[in-house]
């Protein structure tokens, strides 16, 4: 009888051991993947704001280059006016 509490008794002891490790093993398991999703978020962020910045900078370009050439535009109209009064005088 005592040999088979023995055996209980290491049978039990053995599950307990087992069972804590697993816990731990999944409680650094699921920080580990926490800690890899939040690098991933930041990351994305990250890229986000870089796309962002490069969109901004892109379109600023653009709206230059539309007012240089309205520019362009609107003074060589200006010029065609006043070449059309000089050859109507």
């Amino acid at each position: 009888m005592i040999r088979k509490f023995a055996m209980l008794a290491t049978t039990a002891a053995l599950f307990v051991a087992c069972g804590s490790n697993v816990e731990e093993n999944a409680a650094d398991t699921m920080d580990a993947a926490q800690d890899n999703a939040t690098e991933m978020m930041n990351d994305a962020k990250e890229d986000a704001q870089e796309a962002a910045a490069t969109m901004d900078s892109t379109a600023n370009a653009a709206m230059d280059t539309v007012k240089q050439s309205m520019e362009e535009a609107t003074d060589a109209a200006k010029e065609a006016v006043d070449a059309a009064e000089q050859a109507v005088k």
